[in-house]
C-alpha cells in the first residue's frame, strides 16, 4: 500500500495523490468511484479508523452535516 500521512484535520491521506484513505476504502468496497458530492463518515468519530465497517457514505454534505447536528443535540459531541 502507498505511503500515507495525517492531514491538518486529522484524516489519513495518500502522499502521492492527497486522496482520503476513507474514500479509497469505500471505493474499493463498492467497486466504483464515489461521486464528488458523496461524503464518507467515520461512525466512531475516529478519523484514523478507516475500517470498512466504520465508514458510512452519505449522498451529500448537507445530509452528513444534518446527522452531525442531530448527534450533537443528543450527545453534546459534534
Amino acid at each position: 500500500m502507498a505511503e500515507t500521512y495525517i492531514d491538518k484535520k486529522g484524516y489519513r491521506r495518500f502522499k502521492d495523490s492527497g486522496k482520503l484513505v476513507s474514500r479509497w476504502v469505500k471505493e474499493k468496497q463498492f467497486g466504483h468511484k464515489l461521486s464528488k458530492k458523496q461524503v464518507v463518515h467515520h461512525k466512531n468519530r475516529d478519523k484514523k479508523d478507516n475500517s470498512p465497517s466504520n465508514l458510512y457514505v452519505f449522498k451529500d454534505r448537507k445530509t452528513h452535516t444534518k446527522i452531525h447536528k442531530k448527534n450533537k443535540k443528543k450527545t453534546g459531541c459534534w
